[in-house]
């Protein structure tokens, strides 16, 4: 007899799963956190602002109702870093899935970042890719024997479209938005790292990239109508836009998925 086919509710389901978002205090990361949550996971919410991961973690425990852990620690420390998987299995005893969402973005104030190319410097750029790449990287190492535990391990990693394409700089003239290159090469970094850890850790971890397109977050109009006129979608993207992606590669739904980027950029990187 065939095996009966369960319900997309049941396939959602993460009930009984512990979910740890690593940069679970930003803006995407938030969005990760409450998807997780709203689907029945217990979430350890990591963050660099201990007080912001804190603050998360009690608002989203008090809507969705389920168990919501904050975690503090800085990811350009190795020693920190190395702390957060002990962490969570002290607390929860357990750790299902792993999603990491930190990173040096444009705004990000560290000296030397977020310049002219030629003000770039060697710091910044090792800086970025420790906590964008070399720390997924660390985690991975990490939680891998507790996340093949049962079989059904979700590692998720965020790269952007800049992993993926080069800048046009053209979008950022008259602004001071820049886009720095240890952001491209460390999120480029971060997909062929899913690569590899999705042919490693299988069958009984899947590992697979979310890349995001732009995010609205006040930036100059003329910045913004740039954006929107190269994508196809004609705007640029909000937080909730990414809950779906997440739902869907954490939980059951996407089980005989592995080693894909799931690219949700409204179609910017479509032409």
């Amino acid at each position: 007899m065939d095996k009966k086919m369960r319900k997309l509710s049941e396939l959602s389901n993460l009930k009984g799963r512990t979910a740890l978002v690593v940069g679970g205090a930003g803006h995407i990361g938030q969005a990760f956190c409450e998807a997780l949550a709203e689907q029945g996971a217990e979430v350890v919410v990591h963050d660099i602002d201990g007080g912001k991961a804190k603050e998360s973690a009690e608002r989203i425990s008090a809507v969705f109702g389920t168990r919501c852990l904050a975690v503090e620690g800085n990811l350009l420390d190795e020693n920190d870093t190395m702390r957060i998987v002990p962490s969570v299995i002290e607390n929860f005893g357990r750790l299902d899935i792993l999603v990491h969402a930190a990173a040096f973005v444009g705004t990000t104030n560290f000296p030397g970042w977020a310049v002219p190319f030629g003000e770039q410097s060697y710091s910044a750029f090792e800086s970025a890719l420790r906590v964008n790449l070399t720390s997924a990287f660390l985690l991975a190492k990490e939680a891998k024997e507790h996340l093949s535990r049962d079989g059904k391990g979700s590692v998720i990693l965020v790269s952007s479209t800049y992993g993926l394409v080069g800048p046009d700089f053209s979008i950022y003239e008259g602004t001071s938005m820049t886009n720095p290159a240890g952001y491209g090469a460390s999120k480029g970094g971060i997909l062929q790292l899913t690569r590899y850890l999705a042919t490693l850790l299988a069958p009984r971890v899947r590992v697979n990239a979310i890349t995001p397109g732009g995010v609205f977050r006040n930036q100059p109009e003329v910045f913004v109508g740039r954006y929107e006129k190269k994508t196809p979608m004609g705007r640029m993207a909000a937080e909730e836009d990414f809950k779906g992606a997440v739902a869907y590669l954490a939980s059951d739904l996407s089980a005989y998925v592995t080693g894909q980027n799931l690219i949700v950029d409204g179609g910017f990187t479509a032409w």
